[in-house]
């Protein structure tokens, strides 16, 4: 590999590789949060993640995985669960950061690699990734998997929220059912407890939102 392709590889914030979505986008998931908001920065949490909220889906402590400026953490929080949200991106972490203060919401916030949760040095009873999962290919979804089960409690709870190929306009990267699948299985460590449809909100889909997947999945010995 020459020495021009590393440095393309290689995110301006740490020691993490760029994912396919950034070297597609040709910018770092920081440029996302710089200026108007993020195309999922809807400014409040995702219908899907408050029916889960409601219905008692995460209990214990909780990590939010991609959690952006942290609209779906500090809902969470407010049902006064102990709740960390990571991030590659100082803006949306900063901005996440500054609504837990003013809304008077103790979730906390971190920098962390998708790829390498387990330097977050703990294991969490319910986790959730809402809109992170699609963004990865085939390779990326493997080790994402992978980092998944390492912090995720036996017995524990993983909430995935994603775009689906079902239906009319779906998202950037839709995903398939017969993806997860492939991705949560004994062999990686998963039991894959419910997968239905629904839809995400996004500032671009209109006020029903995209096809979407929303996947509850435990994580087994």
């Amino acid at each position: 590999m020459s020495a021009a392709t590393s440095d393309l590889s290689r995110d301006p914030y740490g020691d993490r590789r760029r994912t396919s979505h950034e070297r597609l986008a040709g910018q770092p998931w920081e440029a996302s949060y710089l200026g108007e908001p993020a195309p999922w920065d809807i400014g409040r949490p995702q219908p899907a993640v408050a029916r889960v909220v409601a219905d008692g889906g995460f209990t214990g402590t909780v990590l939010d995985v991609g959690c952006g400026t942290g609209e779906n953490s500090l809902h969470i929080a407010a049902t006064g669960l102990d709740v960390l949200g990571v991030d590659v991106a100082p803006t949306a972490l900063a901005i996440a950061r500054a609504k837990s203060e003013a809304r008077g919401i103790p979730a906390r916030f971190a920098t962390a690699d998708a790829f390498r949760l387990q330097r977050l040095g703990s294991t969490f009873d319910t986790v959730l990734d809402c809109g992170l999962f699609h963004t990865f290919d085939e390779d990326e979804r493997r080790d994402y998997v992978a980092s998944l089960a390492l912090v995720t409690a036996p017995e524990g709870t993983l909430h995935v929220l994603c775009f689906s190929d079902e239906g009319p306009e779906p998202g950037p990267h839709p995903v398939g059912r017969a993806e997860f699948d492939v991705s949560f299985n004994a062999e990686s460590g998963w039991r894959i407890e419910a997968l239905e449809s629904t839809r995400i909100q996004t500032r671009f889909h209109g006020e029903d939102g995209a096809p979407a997947w929303l996947a509850t999945i435990e994580r087994i010995a």
